[in-house]
């Protein structure tokens, strides 16, 4: 796959989940984006708010678990190409395009559905078990990514009201490292 059909193909599937999202918000009665303000308050918190992610995805991604190893080189092998090929501008785009709708879908619609009829922590873990399904590559990855929508989950919560602009921030930008890592990863093994 060439870099422009990997543009277009992040394009469609994550567009694709805000379709989903509007479909299962009007089906649900829940405006998926009834909870996204503008606020500095927001963005300031999703920029800090990445910090714990990035701190903990510094400290797996060195750690030499088997399970580790494994997404690592997964991660290296399969997205190091097509990442690798894109501009700087690009990365930026496909992390807050894959952020921005894997949280209008998942914080902005089930999150607060499954909330109004069971709770907020019973729709905190089931809508966030469905976010580790959703990224289910490896056992490991479903978990890692289950216990990292929780967090994202927390953060729609972290400031003076409800605001989804946060965990899309916090998602955003911690996509937006990883990338970087996995081609800096991926251009040294080259180099190599």
């Amino acid at each position: 796959m060439n870099r422009s059909n990997f543009l277009w193909m992040a394009t469609f599937f994550e567009g694709g989940l805000v379709v989903l999202a509007y479909l299962i918000g009007w089906w649900a009665d829940v405006d998926p984006l009834a909870a996204f303000h503008w606020k500095v308050e927001a963005i300031s918190l999703g920029l800090l708010g990445t910090l714990p992610l990035l701190a903990f995805f510094g400290v797996t991604y060195r750690l030499s678990v088997p399970q580790l190893e494994n997404i690592k080189r997964l991660l290296i092998d399969t997205l190091g190409p097509l990442l690798s090929a894109c501009r700087w501008y690009e990365l930026i785009y496909v992390a807050f395009l894959a952020g921005g709708c894997e949280e209008v879908l998942f914080r902005g619609v089930l999150q607060p559905w499954f909330e109004s009829l069971w709770g907020w922590w019973p729709g905190l873990i089931v809508s966030n078990l469905l976010f580790g399904l959703a990224h289910s590559v490896t056992p490991t990855y479903t978990l890692l990514a289950a216990l990292t929508g929780m967090y994202l989950g927390w953060t729609l919560d972290a400031g003076s009201e409800r605001n989804l602009l946060v965990p899309i921030i916090v998602h955003a930008v911690y996509d937006l490292a990883a990338f970087l890592i996995v081609v800096a990863a991926y251009r040294a093994e080259r180099s190599a």
